[in-house]
Protein backbone atom coordinates (compact mmCIF):
# COMPACT_ATOMS: atom_id res chain seq x y z
CA UNK A 1 0.00 0.00 0.00
CA UNK A 2 0.89 3.29 -0.71
CA UNK A 3 2.87 5.45 2.38
CA UNK A 4 0.49 7.28 4.91
CA UNK A 5 1.52 10.87 3.49
CA UNK A 6 0.81 10.38 -0.60
CA UNK A 7 -2.40 8.22 0.51
CA UNK A 8 -5.63 10.94 -0.49
CA UNK A 9 -8.18 8.39 1.15
CA UNK A 10 -9.21 6.55 4.16
CA UNK A 11 -7.38 3.10 4.27
CA UNK A 12 -9.10 0.28 2.84
CA UNK A 13 -9.64 -1.24 6.85
CA UNK A 14 -11.31 0.72 9.15
CA UNK A 15 -10.77 1.04 12.46
CA UNK A 16 -12.80 -2.39 14.50
CA UNK A 17 -14.73 -1.76 17.22
CA UNK A 18 -13.43 -4.61 19.36
CA UNK A 19 -14.42 -4.88 23.46
CA UNK A 20 -11.26 -5.89 25.33
CA UNK A 21 -13.82 -7.66 27.78
CA UNK A 22 -14.55 -10.44 25.04
CA UNK A 23 -10.15 -11.33 24.80
CA UNK A 24 -8.61 -13.50 27.56
CA UNK A 25 -6.82 -12.62 30.19
CA UNK A 26 -3.47 -11.37 29.01
CA UNK A 27 -5.86 -8.27 27.51
CA UNK A 28 -6.48 -7.25 31.31
CA UNK A 29 -3.57 -4.42 31.96
CA UNK A 30 -3.02 -3.45 28.74
CA UNK A 31 -5.10 -0.38 28.77
CA UNK A 32 -3.79 2.01 25.70
CA UNK A 33 -1.96 -0.93 23.83
CA UNK A 34 -2.88 -4.78 23.41
CA UNK A 35 -0.77 -6.26 21.20
CA UNK A 36 0.01 -4.94 17.87
CA UNK A 37 -3.21 -2.45 18.37
CA UNK A 38 -3.53 0.83 19.52
CA UNK A 39 -6.51 1.97 20.79
CA UNK A 40 -8.67 4.50 22.17
CA UNK A 41 -11.68 4.63 23.94
CA UNK A 42 -15.09 6.32 22.85
CA UNK A 43 -17.83 4.09 24.45
CA UNK A 44 -18.43 2.81 27.94
CA UNK A 45 -20.00 -0.09 28.80
CA UNK A 46 -20.15 -2.40 31.92
CA UNK A 47 -21.06 -6.05 32.65
CA UNK A 48 -24.82 -6.79 33.81
CA UNK A 49 -27.09 -9.63 34.28
CA UNK A 50 -30.44 -10.36 32.66
CA UNK A 51 -32.79 -11.99 34.22
CA UNK A 52 -36.75 -13.43 33.51
CA UNK A 53 -39.35 -10.38 34.70
CA UNK A 54 -41.28 -13.37 36.75
CA UNK A 55 -38.52 -14.35 38.92
CA UNK A 56 -39.14 -11.15 40.55
CA UNK A 57 -35.59 -10.06 41.27
CA UNK A 58 -34.95 -6.71 41.42
CA UNK A 59 -31.48 -6.71 41.82
CA UNK A 60 -28.01 -8.57 41.09
CA UNK A 61 -27.92 -9.04 45.05
CA UNK A 62 -30.92 -11.17 44.65
CA UNK A 63 -29.21 -13.60 42.66
CA UNK A 64 -28.05 -15.58 45.48
CA UNK A 65 -27.79 -20.06 44.60
CA UNK A 66 -28.07 -18.59 40.72
CA UNK A 67 -26.86 -20.61 37.88
CA UNK A 68 -25.86 -17.66 35.37
CA UNK A 69 -24.81 -18.35 31.97
CA UNK A 70 -21.75 -16.74 30.52
CA UNK A 71 -19.24 -17.35 27.38
CA UNK A 72 -16.07 -18.96 28.70
CA UNK A 73 -12.84 -17.48 28.71
CA UNK A 74 -13.69 -13.98 29.50
CA UNK A 75 -13.32 -11.71 31.77
CA UNK A 76 -17.52 -11.63 32.32
CA UNK A 77 -16.64 -14.87 34.35
CA UNK A 78 -13.85 -13.15 36.80
CA UNK A 79 -16.12 -10.42 37.35
CA UNK A 80 -18.92 -12.47 38.86
CA UNK A 81 -16.53 -13.84 40.73
CA UNK A 82 -15.42 -10.64 42.23
CA UNK A 83 -18.96 -9.36 42.56
CA UNK A 84 -20.50 -12.59 44.32
CA UNK A 85 -17.46 -13.35 46.57
CA UNK A 86 -18.00 -9.15 47.31
CA UNK A 87 -20.95 -9.55 48.34
CA UNK A 88 -21.23 -13.10 50.04
CA UNK A 89 -23.36 -14.38 47.14
CA UNK A 90 -22.95 -18.42 46.02
CA UNK A 91 -23.36 -18.65 42.39
CA UNK A 92 -22.66 -21.62 39.73
CA UNK A 93 -21.42 -20.44 36.21
CA UNK A 94 -22.47 -22.54 33.46
CA UNK A 95 -19.90 -21.65 30.49
CA UNK A 96 -20.16 -21.91 26.78
CA UNK A 97 -17.69 -21.60 23.90
CA UNK A 98 -19.97 -18.55 22.07
CA UNK A 99 -21.94 -15.79 23.45
CA UNK A 100 -24.76 -16.56 21.41
CA UNK A 101 -24.64 -20.01 23.01
CA UNK A 102 -24.87 -18.56 26.16
CA UNK A 103 -28.19 -16.92 25.43
CA UNK A 104 -29.77 -19.58 23.72
CA UNK A 105 -28.92 -21.66 26.96
CA UNK A 106 -31.08 -19.13 29.03
CA UNK A 107 -33.64 -18.91 27.00
CA UNK A 108 -34.17 -22.43 27.20
CA UNK A 109 -34.34 -22.27 30.86
CA UNK A 110 -30.50 -23.87 31.76
CA UNK A 111 -29.85 -20.82 33.74
CA UNK A 112 -31.63 -18.58 36.38
CA UNK A 113 -29.49 -15.70 34.66
CA UNK A 114 -27.44 -14.50 31.79
CA UNK A 115 -24.57 -12.19 32.09
CA UNK A 116 -22.40 -10.34 29.80
CA UNK A 117 -21.96 -6.44 28.75
CA UNK A 118 -24.98 -4.27 28.82
CA UNK A 119 -24.78 -3.06 25.52
CA UNK A 120 -24.44 -6.95 24.13
CA UNK A 121 -27.28 -7.74 26.50
CA UNK A 122 -29.69 -5.37 24.91
CA UNK A 123 -28.62 -6.15 21.41
CA UNK A 124 -28.71 -9.54 21.53
CA UNK A 125 -31.89 -10.21 23.65
CA UNK A 126 -33.63 -9.72 20.45
CA UNK A 127 -32.74 -12.62 19.83
CA UNK A 128 -34.62 -14.63 22.90
CA UNK A 129 -37.97 -15.91 21.79
CA UNK A 130 -40.14 -13.24 24.29
CA UNK A 131 -37.68 -10.31 24.62
CA UNK A 132 -40.64 -8.51 26.61
CA UNK A 133 -40.31 -11.22 28.90
CA UNK A 134 -36.62 -10.31 30.49
CA UNK A 135 -35.05 -7.49 32.17
CA UNK A 136 -31.96 -6.59 32.85
CA UNK A 137 -30.82 -5.70 36.12
CA UNK A 138 -29.65 -2.23 37.26
CA UNK A 139 -26.34 -3.00 38.42
CA UNK A 140 -23.11 -2.23 36.28
CA UNK A 141 -20.30 -4.66 38.37
CA UNK A 142 -17.22 -3.68 35.79
CA UNK A 143 -15.53 -0.83 33.44
CA UNK A 144 -15.77 -2.25 29.89
CA UNK A 145 -14.42 0.19 27.35
CA UNK A 146 -15.02 -0.12 23.96
CA UNK A 147 -12.62 0.60 21.12
CA UNK A 148 -11.25 1.20 17.58
CA UNK A 149 -8.26 -0.75 17.00
CA UNK A 150 -5.48 -0.02 14.74
CA UNK A 151 -2.36 -1.86 13.78
CA UNK A 152 0.14 -0.83 15.67
CA UNK A 153 3.05 0.80 13.87
CA UNK A 154 0.75 2.69 11.94
CA UNK A 155 0.89 5.86 14.18
CA UNK A 156 -0.79 7.95 11.39
CA UNK A 157 -3.91 6.43 11.15
CA UNK A 158 -4.06 5.84 14.92
CA UNK A 159 -3.81 9.74 15.05
CA UNK A 160 -6.76 10.07 12.30
CA UNK A 161 -8.86 7.35 13.79
CA UNK A 162 -8.50 9.12 17.54
CA UNK A 163 -8.62 13.12 16.21
CA UNK A 164 -11.75 12.03 14.53
CA UNK A 165 -13.42 10.71 17.49
CA UNK A 166 -12.01 13.51 19.52
CA UNK A 167 -14.07 15.92 16.68
CA UNK A 168 -17.21 14.32 16.93
CA UNK A 169 -17.41 14.62 20.60
CA UNK A 170 -16.08 18.28 20.73
CA UNK A 171 -18.77 18.85 18.21
CA UNK A 172 -21.16 18.06 20.32
CA UNK A 173 -19.88 20.40 23.14
CA UNK A 174 -19.71 22.97 20.84
CA UNK A 175 -23.36 22.49 19.26
CA UNK A 176 -22.07 21.59 15.83
CA UNK A 177 -24.64 18.88 14.08
CA UNK A 178 -25.16 17.37 10.44
CA UNK A 179 -27.88 19.71 10.32
CA UNK A 180 -26.69 22.67 11.27
CA UNK A 181 -22.58 22.18 10.29
CA UNK A 182 -22.67 24.27 7.16
CA UNK A 183 -24.39 27.49 8.88
CA UNK A 184 -21.86 27.22 11.77
CA UNK A 185 -18.83 27.13 9.06
CA UNK A 186 -19.90 29.77 7.55
CA UNK A 187 -21.25 32.43 10.28
CA UNK A 188 -19.66 30.74 13.50
CA UNK A 189 -17.59 33.44 15.46
CA UNK A 190 -16.22 31.13 17.65
CA UNK A 191 -12.74 30.07 17.08
CA UNK A 192 -12.75 26.94 17.81
CA UNK A 193 -15.44 26.02 15.82
CA UNK A 194 -13.56 27.63 13.11
CA UNK A 195 -10.70 25.70 13.63
CA UNK A 196 -12.72 22.58 14.72
CA UNK A 197 -14.19 22.95 10.58
CA UNK A 198 -11.22 23.97 8.99
CA UNK A 199 -12.03 27.74 8.27
CA UNK A 200 -8.61 29.61 8.53
CA UNK A 201 -6.84 26.57 10.61
CA UNK A 202 -5.87 23.52 8.89
CA UNK A 203 -5.24 21.02 11.37
CA UNK A 204 -6.29 18.12 9.38
CA UNK A 205 -2.72 19.08 7.16
CA UNK A 206 -0.55 17.39 10.24
CA UNK A 207 -2.45 13.94 9.22
CA UNK A 208 -2.34 14.68 5.85
CA UNK A 209 -6.25 15.55 5.59
CA UNK A 210 -7.66 18.29 4.07
CA UNK A 211 -8.72 21.09 5.88
CA UNK A 212 -12.63 19.77 6.02
CA UNK A 213 -12.30 16.56 7.36
CA UNK A 214 -13.94 16.87 10.69
CA UNK A 215 -16.88 19.08 9.12
CA UNK A 216 -16.85 15.75 6.57
CA UNK A 217 -17.15 13.51 9.49
CA UNK A 218 -19.78 15.44 11.13
CA UNK A 219 -21.63 16.55 7.94
CA UNK A 220 -21.93 13.00 7.23
CA UNK A 221 -22.77 10.98 10.13
CA UNK A 222 -23.50 14.04 12.80
CA UNK A 223 -21.50 14.51 16.39
CA UNK A 224 -21.49 11.50 18.62
CA UNK A 225 -24.30 12.36 20.46
CA UNK A 226 -26.17 11.92 17.10
CA UNK A 227 -24.66 8.83 16.36
CA UNK A 228 -25.29 7.04 19.97
CA UNK A 229 -29.03 8.50 19.51
CA UNK A 230 -29.40 6.91 16.38
CA UNK A 231 -27.75 3.82 17.08
CA UNK A 232 -28.11 2.98 21.05
CA UNK A 233 -29.55 5.53 22.77
CA UNK A 234 -33.21 5.70 24.78
CA UNK A 235 -35.24 5.93 21.69
CA UNK A 236 -33.83 3.12 19.77
CA UNK A 237 -34.99 -0.64 20.26
CA UNK A 238 -31.44 -1.09 22.68
CA UNK A 239 -32.81 2.00 24.93
CA UNK A 240 -28.95 2.89 26.55
CA UNK A 241 -29.24 6.16 28.34
CA UNK A 242 -26.03 8.06 27.87
CA UNK A 243 -24.65 7.35 31.77
CA UNK A 244 -21.27 7.12 30.94
CA UNK A 245 -21.31 8.09 27.64
CA UNK A 246 -22.23 11.99 28.17
CA UNK A 247 -20.02 14.87 27.65
CA UNK A 248 -18.05 15.79 30.69
CA UNK A 249 -19.99 18.71 31.62
CA UNK A 250 -23.23 16.83 31.32
CA UNK A 251 -21.88 14.25 34.27
CA UNK A 252 -20.03 11.78 31.83
CA UNK A 253 -16.92 10.66 30.88
CA UNK A 254 -16.53 11.83 27.39
CA UNK A 255 -13.58 14.49 27.12
CA UNK A 256 -11.69 16.10 23.94
CA UNK A 257 -8.55 17.65 24.12
CA UNK A 258 -8.92 21.09 22.43
CA UNK A 259 -9.21 21.78 18.87
CA UNK A 260 -5.70 23.87 18.50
Amino acid sequence: RAPMRTRPALPRHPPMLNPCQHARRECAFQHILISTWNVEEPFFDGQGFMVRKNAGIKSAKELNGASICVAQGTTTELNIADYFRSNNLRYTIVTFAEPDEARRAYDEGRCDAWSNDRGPLAARGFGLKNRDDHVILPETISKEPIAPMVRQGDSQWADIARWTFDALITAEELGVTSANVDDMKAKSDNPEVKRLLGVGDDLGQKNGLTAAWAYNAIKQVGNYAEIYERHVGPKTKLGMARGANALWKDGGLLISPPFR
